[in-house]
């Protein structure tokens, strides 16, 4: 027998081209639970488990909700605070520092309340909000000393000036916090006396102005607030003292008149009016009669018409 020929040409070859054999088709990329990551099976068990703990999470978040809307952690939490009373943690005593111009009466009417309650149950809090609202008061520490003993530590405001607005007067600290109202006969001369709008806010620029002279600080009276910008100082002689404005002028131009003073005492000389605002030149104003001041009209003696005026002496 004959072999039959069978002639395999590659491409550009003579012959019939070779079947190329199909590529193989990819597989899709597993999909994962995160995107990232591939699901994994849980064991039944353990599913179960996490199963039944969400469940009992939820049932005990109901039970704790319905607990709190019917006020159970608060009945026990009374119920704690008067076991504790009984046991003698009882606000028996008061204890009160810090107390040198704050009305004491109105401080025990606010602290009075907490006096023979459960120690637990005072309100820190509220009894110190209370306290801070009188005008004296800056701050205020509330304690407890156990067993029986409540104590409360005041810190109070300096005061340093009288404010006078709509023919009132009332004490200030120097950051214009109104302490209580003052008797006109009653009040304090080492305090200067300020006037004008929005002065209350322009204390402390007041007290670093007249420190910066320690010797006139004795000497002034009171200040003006004018147009909200600048000072008038008044002398306890009789003096009034125009300051420019902004507080290097002012310091400059106060220390300049204390200069002056010390060198050709313009105090006390009658002057009524010292304009400094201009930091070249001084111009001042004086009396009708400088360098004495207005007296009060002396009355005439009484005569007593059934004396007898003939005294003769005896010879």
């Amino acid at each position: 027998m004959s072999r039959a020929r069978v002639q395999v040409t590659t491409r550009g070859g003579r012959g019939s081209p070779a079947r190329a054999k199909p590529a193989a088709r990819r597989r899709p990329p597993a999909k994962t639970g995160g995107g990232f990551l591939p699901r994994l099976p849980l064991p039944e068990g353990l599913a179960r488990r996490l199963r039944n703990w969400s469940f009992g999470l939820i049932a005990a978040g109901a039970v704790i909700g319905g607990l709190i809307a019917m006020g159970v952690p608060q009945m026990t939490g009374m119920a704690t605070a008067h076991g504790l009373g009984r046991m003698g943690f009882v606000v028996h005593n008061i204890q009160l520092t810090g107390l040198k111009q704050v009305d004491r009466d109105t401080v025990y009417r606010i602290v009075s309340e907490a006096h023979g309650q459960d120690m637990p149950l005072v309100d820190l809090t509220q009894l110190r909000a209370q306290l801070l609202q009188l005008g004296w008061i800056e701050d205020a520490r509330v304690s407890r000393r156990l067993p029986d003993t409540l104590a409360i530590d005041l810190v109070e405001r300096t005061p340093a000036a009288v404010l006078q607005r709509n023919q009132q007067l009332y004490l200030i600290d120097d950051k214009g916090h109104v302490l209580s109202a003052v008797d006109p006969h009653t009040m304090p001369v080492s305090l200067p006396l300020v006037i004008g709008d929005g002065v209350e806010a322009h204390i402390g620029q007041l007290h670093a102005l007249i420190a910066s002279q320690a010797p006139l600080k004795q000497l002034i009276e009171g200040a003006t607030w004018v147009g909200q910008r600048r000072w008038d100082l008044r002398f306890q002689s009789g003096e009034t003292l125009a300051l420019p404005e902004g507080d290097d002028a002012a310091t400059q131009a106060l220390a300049t008149f204390a200069r002056k003073d010390q060198e050709a005492r313009l105090l006390g000389q009658g002057y009524v009016h010292i304009d400094m605002r201009d930091p070249a030149r001084m111009v001042v104003r004086t009396s009708s009669d400088p360098g004495e001041r207005i007296k009060d009209p002396t009355p005439p003696p009484v005569v007593d018409p059934n004396a007898n005026t003939n005294m003769s002496t005896p010879t």
